[in-house]
């Protein structure tokens, strides 16, 4: 199971991905760490009692990369949305996940894979989970937001990613 630890503005979280079950989501991801594109983007959403996102935009809300291509979603693996994992975060469309990620802050159950014969029921693809640093999580979801350029829940004050690297 690869090991990455994200060095964020907040502290550090180090996440245990689940190559076996989420083999097309693993492989994005770490091909994004090892690429160094996170460094330096942020978490540009934050909501207690459910979720804080990140992969995808910079301090000033500007996307990254919008040319990336889009994987597979493997919803049906098997795992759930469950606190302290990670998830690909996507559009309305089920095979839409490129840079984005998110990370449950409480049980999420109702973004669990339900049905392949509906948009809606495709869900969120976990592919790992916290093993240090959910306390880190947990200050990242408290934090106070607001709308910027048509996005909500941004934090206030940025909150970075330093450093996304495999350690394992």
């Amino acid at each position: 199971m690869p090991e990455v630890k994200l060095t964020t503005s907040y502290g550090d979280i180090v996440l245990e991905l689940d190559q076996e079950n989420a083999p097309i989501s693993t492989e994005n991801f770490l091909s994004y760490v090892e690429s160094g594109f996170y460094n330096e983007t942020i978490f540009h959403r934050g909501i207690s009692g459910f979720m804080i996102q990140g992969g995808g935009h910079l301090e000033d809300m500007s996307p990254k990369d919008q040319k990336l291509e889009p994987i597979l979603n493997e919803a049906n693996n098997g795992l759930k949305n469950d606190r302290g994992t990670i998830a690909m975060a996507r559009t309305a469309n089920p095979h839409s996940a490129t840079s984005q990620f998110f990370i449950n802050h409480v049980d999420n159950g109702f973004l669990n894979f339900r049905t392949n014969q509906v948009d809606e029921g495709w869900g969120y693809a976990v592919f790992g989970k916290v093993t240090e640093g959910i306390e880190v999580v947990d200050k990242i979801a408290a934090v106070q937001t607001t709308a910027v350029m048509g996005y909500q829940d941004v934090p206030v004050e940025a909150i970075k990613i330093l450093e996304a690297e495999v350690i394992d």
